[in-house]
């Protein structure tokens, strides 16, 4: 298997154990010789462990943790478990293609200077429709960034291997050197921006990450968390500010903190008033309060 290194495919489970079996028979069809597969689950209510083993799944572990760590804690265990020598980090609510591994590794075989690389993502619903096709630059002064191609019918002028500025933690590929270099992910996150500071730090240790155009997964998108959930609200603010000061240079962080105070805040605070989305103004103050004591 000198030509095959060893990959290791992550995911999560959290309540979603059907989710996660469906994820598992679309692994059956991959093609790649040489993989295994770790089911990380983030102590659900009924435990998975009938439903999910190597006799129903080949290839696959079950790791059971005590609690729930949150989708950085979460990968992190799996990646301290695995025996790969490549990690693909991949959300339970996605379904393969037959041909990713093979099509995700060749570019780390190639190239040393590779530390990650994102397929391209589509929503399992409407699989013509791109997700994700790589991310813009983060403009540091708003905390913000957009993926390319979403919303868009795919093209062609989304295939092929794109420098791009992170990958998206619904799936990517990273080496266990980046790993280990890089630490894998800030627990502190639990939820949302953990792969953009992955991402940050990935680049900083002189590493390329990289969009993939010519594989993709499709995407079930926001089953475990819901798309309008009050988590979803808490983490994605609160982590948004956590990541942008804590990447930002000094003058970017000057005008990200005015901007989040005079505009975003009071904005956000008036529309949840108006809308009488009292609980998720609360959600959304308590997620600013706590970003500051997590920045110190």
């Amino acid at each position: 298997m000198h030509h095959f290194p060893l990959i290791s495919i992550i995911t999560l489970n959290y309540n979603q154990t059907k989710t996660t079996c469906d994820f598992l028979e679309s692994c059956k069809n991959l093609t790649y010789p040489n993989y295994e597969i770790l089911v990380c689950d983030m102590n659900s209510e009924i435990s998975p462990e009938s439903e999910i083993n190597s006799s129903k799944f080949p290839f696959t572990r079950l790791i059971l943790s005590d609690k729930n760590l949150g989708f950085a804690g979460g990968n992190n265990l799996g990646m301290q478990e695995a025996n790969g020598d490549y990690f693909f980090i991949v959300n339970n609510d996605t379904i393969l293609p037959e041909d990713i591994l093979n099509v995700l590794i060749k570019p780390f075989l190639e190239n040393k200077n590779i530390g990650m690389i994102s397929p391209k993502i589509k929503y399992y619903s409407q699989p013509d429709v791109i997700q994700y096709a790589g991310f813009t630059e983060v403009n540091f002064k708003t905390g913000r960034t957009f993926a390319i191609g979403h919303q868009k019918i795919d093209e062609e002028k989304y295939s092929g291997l794109k420098e791009t500025a992170g990958v998206h933690g619904c799936a990517f590929l990273v080496s266990k050197e980046v790993y280990l270099i890089t630490r894998g992910f800030d627990e502190r996150f639990f939820l949302y921006y953990e792969e953009w500071d992955w991402s940050e730090r990935v680049k900083k240790a002189g590493f390329k990450i990289l969009y993939c155009g010519d594989c993709h997964v499709l995407h079930k998108d926001s089953i475990t968390v819901g798309k309008r959930s009050l988590l979803k609200e808490y983490y994605l603010n609160r982590n948004r500010i956590v990541f942008t000061l804590k990447h930002a240079d000094k003058n970017e962080a000057l005008w990200f903190k005015f901007y989040y105070k005079f505009i975003v805040y009071p904005f956000k605070i008036l529309k949840y008033i108006l809308k009488g989305e009292i609980t998720r103004m609360k959600t959304y103050r308590k997620a600013y309060r706590d970003s500051k004591a997590l920045l110190k």
